[in-house]
């Protein structure tokens, strides 16, 4: 009862502060903000998708050839905004939608990023359709170390209420494609996600099962989550979205994977616990959005593309940014957005924190810090401060409730933008 209470307080804290975040001033000056002194995230978006999965709430388009041409030929452009501006990328992440849905158009676009920015370590999402030998060999020769595919569960009851099942195949195609795949890029990653309405315990317990089988470099394992528009959709498909099993369905995937993986965040494992970024957090607490609808946080002050394809496109055309909304925040969000997203990789470094910062933990998160520790979620050690295992559960509800409105914000977004 006391965990369940404190997960509400969670849920309801996240939730509200970021909201409050995510409300931008419509109409002041936007511009790319200006570069850090060092190198810094880069996160890629490809709208594009054959076929749009219900439960997604990222920005995505139903794929169109002509249109797929001309917003990727628009990306590169904006790789050289930022370019021209100073920016310099350490690792970059490429996402969706599909970014492998014209594999000749993303290697023009990886090939820009070497050259422009020369990134030590290049992650790209696919989905099972695209996971054969001959597309892993060819991101690899473009520099690509760690592909992510999206399996999401080898239920077969499941992928077909989603959509996925005549796409992509049952849960036995699935596994041989991953199976099959291994060995051809430095990590390959397999995606997977959890609290599916219709989803129970025995179905968990196989998509663990088969996940030791296959044993993949690394595994993703995140919960459902879903905007105000997409939860209507899913409950259409699904019934009603119950976060009732989380705590179960969380523990039991740890239980299966802790002695076979290493956790290197809240919630993704790795046979060697290597850093890792993926699709919600780009490896660091700044990155840059680049591509139609994709968000950044550098400098302190989160910014927005245009949410609409044409406009994205014709901005760039003109040699003007895409950037349509930005706000500054306050020290004390900075401290907060700074604890969520180092703590996620599962330690802080409370004398980075400071300096950062310019003001001492306890003077901004204190309570927050305080309030973790007497649940047990977190400890202090030599000068850090470290997720419990406990922690790494409260940190996914917090991820999930942050992403959440992250989601909500894109849908207003394209309605503002007569996207949807």
């Amino acid at each position: 009862m006391r965990g369940r209470v404190a997960e509400a307080i969670v849920e309801r804290v996240v939730a509200r502060q970021a909201s409050k975040s995510l409300r931008f001033t419509e109409g002041a000056p936007v511009e790319i903000p200006r570069p850090p002194s060092e190198g810094i995230h880069l996160y890629i978006h490809v709208p594009f998708c054959m076929e749009l999965c219900p439960y997604c709430s990222f920005h995505r388009f139903p794929f169109d050839g002509q249109a797929a041409v001309r917003y990727f030929a628009a990306l590169r452009r904006e790789l050289g905004l930022y370019a021209r501006l100073g920016y310099s990328f350490s690792s970059v992440y490429v996402g969706g939608g599909t970014p492998t849905i014209l594999m000749d158009e993303l290697i023009a676009t990886l090939e820009c990023v070497h050259t422009l920015f020369g990134p030590s370590e290049i992650s790209v999402e696919t989905n099972p359709d695209r996971l054969d030998r001959e597309t892993l060999g060819r991101l690899a020769a473009c520099g690509v170390r760690r592909v992510s595919v999206g399996i999401q569960s080898f239920s077969d009851r499941i992928l077909e209420a989603v959509g996925r099942l005549a796409r992509y195949g049952s849960s036995e195609v699935l596994r041989r494609r991953v199976a099959d795949a291994s060995g051809v890029v430095e990590t390959l990653n397999v995606d997977m996600m959890y609290d599916f309405p219709i989803q129970d315990e025995r179905m968990l317990g196989k998509d663990l099962d088969v996940l030791l089988e296959i044993m993949p470099d690394q595994i993703t394992y995140y919960p459902l989550m879903v905007s105000s528009q997409t939860r209507s959709r899913m409950e259409r498909i699904m019934g009603s979205t119950t976060r009732k099993r989380s705590r179960l369905f969380h523990d039991l995937i740890a239980d299966a994977l802790e002695g076979r993986y290493v956790p290197n965040s809240a919630w993704c494992y790795s046979k060697g616990g290597a850093a890792m970024i993926d699709e919600y957090v780009v490896g660091g607490s700044e990155y840059a959005g680049v591509g139609c609808g994709a968000l950044g946080f550098v400098g302190g002050s989160v910014y927005a593309n245009t949410f609409s394809l044409e406009r994205y496109i014709e901005a760039l055309g003109a040699g003007a940014s895409p950037v349509a909304h930005s706000r500054v925040f306050t020290t004390r969000e900075l401290a907060r957005y700074h604890l969520l997203m180092t703590l996620f990789g599962l330690r802080l470094d409370l004398s980075e924190f400071r300096r950062r910062l310019k003001r001492p933990w306890w003077s901004l998160v204190g309570p927050e810090i305080l309030f973790f520790m007497l649940l047990g979620g977190l400890r202090s050690r030599g000068g850090r401060l470290e997720l419990t295992r406990k922690g790494r559960y409260y940190w996914v509800v917090m991820m999930r409730e942050f992403f959440t409105a992250v989601d909500n914000f894109r849908d207003q977004s394209r309605r503002a933008s007569g996207v949807i």
